[in-house]
């Protein structure tokens, strides 16, 4: 069962609009500009990452004003945290995105989305076998990519 953040159909920016005013906090230019580059990212982010390119349109943004939003924008439903084995925080995500579960390369670090049904059928049958229903999961592979196996530099 996906969680309850990706049933909802309202654009991301919306969902986290409404979160910040039911939180009685405001959409402020510098979580706007957050929001607005994360986005457009196109892969899992870190705070420092995310700080590197907020800087480059707003000067004076802080790395302190990004990592509380990004973890505002998880609070809301529209990333997810996920930690990786580096054992940095990334982000991902969440809003309007179907569930994936991620294939990492030990050697590069490479990251692949994957989702097979057999996989997500059988961890159901699995909950339900010790009285469970699951409502999420991550599940991380890891492994050496086609390139580090072959010795070829990404």
């Amino acid at each position: 069962m996906p969680p309850t953040s990706q049933m909802d159909t309202r654009p991301a920016h919306v969902v986290f609009m409404d979160w910040l005013r039911k939180n009685n906090l405001k959409l402020t230019p510098q979580r706007s500009l957050i929001l607005e580059l994360f986005l457009e990212a196109s892969d899992h982010i870190t705070p420092e990452g995310m700080f590197h390119q907020a800087r480059e349109r707003d000067g004076a943004i802080g790395a302190a004003t990004v990592y509380r939003t990004l973890k505002l924008l998880a609070k809301s439903g529209v990333a997810r945290e996920i930690l990786f084995d580096d054992g940095i925080m990334h982000y991902e995500l969440l809003h309007g995105v179907k569930h994936h579960d991620h294939i990492i390369c030990t050697r590069c670090g490479k990251r692949a989305e994957v989702m097979d049904p057999a996989i997500e059928h059988l961890q159901d049958e699995l909950a339900a076998d010790y009285g469970f229903k699951l409502k999420d999961h991550k599940m991380f592979l890891y492994g050496l990519c086609e390139q580090c196996r072959n010795g070829s530099n990404h």
